[in-house]
Parts: C-alpha cells; sequence; structure tokens
C-alpha cells in the first residue's frame, strides 16, 4: 500500500485565533483515527505564532501538544522544523509532543524522489535587516540567553518583537519579501534535488522552474486562516498543493 505524507506550516497558532487552532485540531484528530494511518507529516514551521522556551506552559499549548502527541502514539512519524516566530522549541517539547526536530535546510525521499525542506525564510536574502535578525536569532549563544531569562521578560520581549515586526514589514517593498529566485537555484543545485517544499511567505504556488537544463519544481505552502488552510500530500504521484476549507467537513488525509 502506498504511503500517504502530508506537510504543513505557517499555521501560527495562538489563543487569538481559536478558528485557526480549531483547524488544527480538526486536522490532527483526522490523522489520529483515519484508516490507513498516515506515514509522516512533516511541520515546517511557523506552528506557533510565538515560543518562549519549552519551559513555558498554559492551556493552550498543552492542547496543541497532546494533538500532536496523540498521532505521534497512532503511529505516523511527525517531524518538526523551526520557522521565525517558533525557533526556540526545543527537546522538551519535542519529546512530549512526540515529533522529531528536523534541521532546515532537510533533504528527505518522497515517492522515490529527493525532495528539499525549508521554512523558506533563509531564502529572503533581499531583506537585508531580517537576515542579519535571523543570524542573530539562530546563534545558539544568543538563544541561551534569551531562555536563561526569566520568564516574564522572555514574554514581554516576544511581544515586543511582534509588534517590531508587524510595523517593520508593513513599511517594506513585498518583493522583498518574498525568497529571492537565485538563492532558490542556488539551494537546490547545492542539494542536487528538483523539488524544494517550503511555506513562510504565505504565498501558496507552484512555480516550475527549469535548472541546469531539467524540469524543477517550487512548492510552496500557504498559510492557515479563520476560514481556509492549506497542506501538500504526497502519496505515490508526487506532492500536490491542497486549499481546503476550515472547519473541516471533508476526509482529507488521504489522497
Amino acid at each position: 500500500m502506498t504511503a500517504t505524507t502530508l506537510f504543513i506550516s505557517d499555521l501560527h497558532l495562538q489563543p487569538e485565533t481559536p478558528e485557526i487552532a480549531q483547524g488544527f485540531l480538526d486536522y490532527m484528530a483526522r490523522l489520529a483515527t483515519c484508516e490507513p494511518a498516515v506515514d509522516r507529516l512533516y511541520l515546517l514551521g511557523d506552528i506557533f505564532e510565538v515560543w518562549v522556551g519549552d519551559d513555558y506552559r498554559d492551556d493552550f499549548t498543552q492542547r496543541m501538544s497532546e494533538a500532536m502527541q496523540r498521532v505521534s502514539a497512532r503511529g505516523t512519524r511527525l517531524y518538526f522544523m523551526h520557522g521565525n516566530r517558533d525557533f526556540l522549541i526545543g527537546e522538551t517539547f519535542a519529546a512530549e509532543a512526540g515529533v522529531t526536530l528536523l534541521p532546515d535546510p532537510s533533504v528527505i525521499e518522497l515517492d522515490g524522489e529527493r525532495v528539499l525542506l525549508m521554512h523558506g525564510d533563509s531564502m529572503c536574502t533581499r531583506d537585508e535587516a531580517y537576515m542579519k535578525f535571523r543570524a542573530m536569532t539562530r546563534d545558539p549563544q544568543w538563544q541561551a540567553q534569551i531562555l536563561a531569562m526569566p520568564l516574564e521578560q522572555r514574554l514581554a520581549l516576544a511581544q515586543s518583537l511582534r509588534m517590531q515586526s508587524g510595523e517593520t514589514n508593513s513599511e517594506k517593498d513585498e518583493a522583498i519579501m518574498d525568497v529571492t529566485p537565485e538563492e532558490v537555484v542556488r539551494e537546490m543545485r547545492e542539494h542536487g534535488v528538483r523539488t524544494l517544499i517550503h511555506g513562510h511567505t504565505h504565498r501558496p504556488a507552484v512555480h516550475e522552474l527549469e535548472i541546469d537544463g531539467e524540469a524543477a519544481r517550487r512548492i510552496v505552502l500557504g498559510d492557515w486562516r479563520p476560514n481556509t488552510a492549506f497542506d501538500i500530500i504526497a502519496c505515490g504521484q508526487g506532492p500536490t498543493l491542497r486549499e481546503f476549507a476550515l472547519p473541516l467537513c471533508d476526509a482529507i488525509t488521504h489522497g
């Protein structure tokens, strides 16, 4: 029987968007009960709107973690890649939620093909200010300093950074917040792939490319919104980008 693999990203889960949170819980409930079980689920970053450390727990994050754990306990392998919002998720959360942390970038085999997975923000090289910020926040020493701060300070810092990000992005040209085409080609060539799957940009699409005379494609996941969501499914015929309505009405766990 052909294995089914799913990909999602950019849910930005938070109590302030209960429709999206419920959509995620419904999605995971389907995965926990569907027959046959889905083989793999890749969560490609920004699953949470903010993450201040694995030591922070409230009812909301606990519900999300338990939903993942139920799917993992069913036998589906869950892989979690950090995004630019939830890069502080660590091994403690991963163990509790039943997910395996996945480096960005990573190459997997999908339906007999090597496929490159990324969150996507590292390819937005035209946004020089963000690239400097990204380099700082991915520095293990910087992360250790942040995690050593009292929880109240971390929460205040996270709120401040979110406000600054919103204000800064509103002033930027849309083009510089998208991936740089040359960087896409460089990454795909470096990893020896002809298919790239990523999120981050909130611009769902399938882009047909040519790299070194060979056909290639870049599949971009969309962000989840109160009424609509996106995933990618692969079950023997290559990855397919899907858009579906929230709340869930139909079985969406198999193609």
